[in-house]
């Protein structure tokens, strides 16, 4: 019913940048939050950064100042600029949308499938 597709992770060098970008498709209502979480081998997943509908921004605070998150609410898109990168953001990172549905009231989590963002030093 709805698909999170990413783009955009890769290897990188310390300091360097990279962009994510998330697309939502499917049989979308509404998109209340979006966001960005990741996971480091053997680590639990941890949020970097969320933005509500209305553009309130959240952010870890070990990326506070080096990623910007947007959002595009007509295109139902999300990126991640990040920027300085260190070789401790290496990790799987995922999008996360809460998403309304036509078919009902609820809304729900739903995730991309993960990109791998490498920062070697």
């Amino acid at each position: 019913q709805v698909q999170l597709a990413e783009s955009g992770g890769g290897l990188v060098q310390a300091g360097g940048s990279l962009r994510l970008s998330c697309a939502a498709s499917g049989s979308i209502y509404k998109i209340n939050g979006m966001g960005w979480y990741r996971q480091a081998p053997g680590e639990q997943r941890e949020l970097v950064a969320v933005i509500s509908r209305g553009g309130t921004i959240t952010y870890a605070e070990s990326v506070k100042g080096r990623f910007f998150i947007s959002r595009d609410n007509a295109k139902n898109m999300v990126a991640l600029q990040m920027n300085s990168l260190k070789p401790e953001d290496t990790a799987v990172y995922y999008c996360n949308a809460n998403i309304r549905t036509v078919y009902t009231a609820q809304t729900y989590d739903y995730w991309g499938q993960g990109t791998q963002v490498t920062v070697s030093s």
